[in-house]
């Protein structure tokens, strides 16, 4: 059974998608569309723009999720996912590429989401911290004894968790990781505490959108984010979609259930291929694969 992956945040890189405006019709259209859509010309940065540039939360989900959905879309009859799975914002780019969202709203909600988010981030100051080395139980049981905001935020493969808080909650986070034996407990340059309860602004903010929007029944299960699970009834994947801003990305237990319900190979779709590194860590043998044209 095939599994498709798209990647979230963290893996633009200037001249994302510029491949795909050359040597298409469908995808220069798609692109053109979103430049419209979003009111600037987003092309422009994704192609020639600075790895500043890039970073701003409002270019960077939009740009990955285009690049990740035109791509999907220039596969045509070769894109037939048995099941999908979307890290972070990626859970977007799946959603449209199985058929549950048009492009159009797709890209609408990403838009409003890193909007939300981004304005989440200006309320307190937050931020996130990568730990290497450590088993989930120890960092759970650390982050519940910091009496700041700090919790698991992202389960990316065994050994590698990433925590969202406070800066001060994070702060100490990361000496108590270390000193509980993490490798390495790395700050992040992000603009805020993504995936935590300091992002319940942004996650009012995008459940009006969200219920706003039609949704479709989408051609395979999704495994979604906040627990993991596949699901194709619209209602679920909503409520779901809206959790996911507060909620912990299961990355790890999402591809251990792909692999429980008959996953052969993982194809990454979209830039980079962070993702697949991740799968091989649930399991070295997987055959794993960027989406090529």
């Amino acid at each position: 059974m095939k599994a498709y992956i798209f990647p979230g945040q963290g893996a633009q890189f200037t001249g994302m998608g510029k491949d795909l405006y050359d040597q298409s019709e469908q995808a220069r259209d798609l692109f053109e569309t979103a430049n419209t859509i979003l009111g600037f010309r987003i092309t422009d940065i994704m192609f020639t723009g600075t790895d500043d540039e890039l970073k701003q939360t409002n270019v960077t989900q939009p740009a990955i999720f285009l690049h990740s959905v035109i791509m999907a879309k220039e596969l045509g009859s070769r894109f037939k996912p048995d099941m999908v799975a979307g890290h972070s914002l990626g859970e977007f780019s799946a959603l449209v590429s199985a058929g549950a969202l048009s492009f159009e709203d797709g890209l609408r909600l990403v838009a409003a989401r890193a909007n939300a988010m981004q304005k989440a981030c200006e309320i307190q100051p937050s931020t996130m911290a990568a730990i290497l080395g450590l088993d989930d139980y120890t960092v759970e049981d650390i982050c519940q004894r910091i009496s700041e905001i700090v919790v698991p935020a992202n389960y990316n493969c065994p050994g590698q968790l990433v925590i969202s808080g406070t800066v001060e909650g994070i702060d100490k986070a990361c000496e108590l990781m270390t000193a509980a034996g993490a490798k390495r407990a790395i700050k992040l340059n992000v603009g805020g505490a993504f995936h935590s309860p300091l992002m319940e602004a942004a996650r009012v903010e995008l459940q009006q959108a969200i219920e706003a929007t039609e949704f479709k029944e989408p051609v395979c299960p999704i495994y979604q984010n906040v627990d993991a699970k596949p699901y194709k009834d619209v209602a679920s994947i909503k409520y779901n979609l809206i959790a996911q801003l507060t909620g912990a990305v299961r990355w790890t237990q999402s591809v251990e259930h792909m692999l429980q319900d008959g996953a052969t190979s993982f194809t990454e779709v979209g830039p980079g291929n962070v993702l697949q590194g991740l799968v091989k860590k649930v399991n070295r043998t997987i055959e794993t694969k960027s989406a090529v044209i």
